[in-house]
């Protein structure tokens, strides 16, 4: 069965979604339950029955929490919760530490089993269903492009608006590396992997003194 298919059964545009009180103890059983599914079943099987029923807990108490399928997937494997942006890297006053610790943190989101199995199907799902890319990049890519933003614009103060324009660069070049890196190789090699990209992030900045 196709990605489109399962997509559809298991999106429920009407559904309340996320904003009622929830039972932190049903979220974190949905949530493990949809991880132990995308590792051992994989993306295509990780369906909101396989998940209620592994989480032992009914379908509708799913659907008054994540109104889609994938957004129970992404604050799974991107540890998204209500109201909440996800945990980023704080700033220590060394650029170069603090790009090391970037690459590393993005790339072991992307490198764990359960997001190696998930994110080629996440992005067929957002080039197929209109608005739901949108929505990931408000709850977790808008924040944290706006942290690095502001770290780069520290760094060089008589840059103006180059620093922001090449933080812009930089947040892409950090996210779309580390997520072909994480989904196509895991964690081999990453220690050296992370301090050449690193590096390279490091020298772009670099060059705006």
């Amino acid at each position: 069965m196709s990605a489109f298919v399962n997509l559809t059964r298991d999106r429920r545009p009407d559904a309340a979604g996320p904003g009622r009180p929830r039972d932190p103890q049903v979220d974190r059983a949905v949530l493990a339950a949809t991880v132990a599914l995308l590792v051992e079943s994989g993306y295509q099987k990780t369906t909101i029955q396989a998940i209620a029923r592994r989480a032992q807990v009914s379908a509708p108490a799913i659907y008054r929490r994540w109104a889609t399928r994938e957004m129970i997937i992404e604050d799974a494997i991107f540890g998204l919760q209500e109201g909440q942006s996800p945990a980023l890297p704080p700033s220590t006053g060394d650029l170069r530490a603090d790009l090391l610790t970037w690459t590393r943190h993005f790339l072991d989101r992307t490198a764990h089993p359960a997001a190696r199995s998930a994110i080629p199907g996440l992005l067929s799902a957002y080039h197929h269903h209109d608005g739901i890319h949108e929505r990931l990049v408000e709850r977790a890519e808008a924040p944290a492009r706006a942290a690095l933003t502001e770290r780069i614009v520290d760094a060089v103060p008589t840059a103006g608006a180059r620093a922001e324009a090449t933080a812009v660069i930089v947040f892409d070049m950090l996210v779309s590396a580390t997520m072909i890196r994480g989904v196509a190789h895991g964690h081999e090699g990453a220690d050296e992997w992370c301090e050449q990209l690193a590096d390279a992030l490091h020298a772009v900045i670099d060059s705006l003194q």
